[in-house]
């Protein structure tokens, strides 16, 4: 599970065996979402509650470039 980023106590990750759209997985102790990108929306989500899922969509999207950069580099560009 390749971690892309870590912020305010959240990982932001893919899984090894990730697939199309391009998407992150965040956790944070037992929480999780999935956030597509571009656009930038929350697919599911377990444990956390609105103000931190609008925190995590506000990082998702000011990182989305560095998100999709690491998905073609670990994926290479499926």
């Amino acid at each position: 599970m390749p971690t892309v980023f870590r912020a305010q106590g959240y990982r932001f990750f893919f899984y090894s065996n990730d697939h199309l759209p391009i998407h992150i997985h965040v956790e944070k102790e037992r929480s999780t979402a999935k956030f597509n990108i571009n656009p930038v929306e929350l697919v599911q989500s377990k444990g956390f509650n609105a103000a931190s899922l609008a925190e995590i969509r506000n990082l998702v999207a000011a990182n989305e470039q560095l998100i999709i950069n690491s998905w073609n580099e670990h994926f290479g560009n499926q």
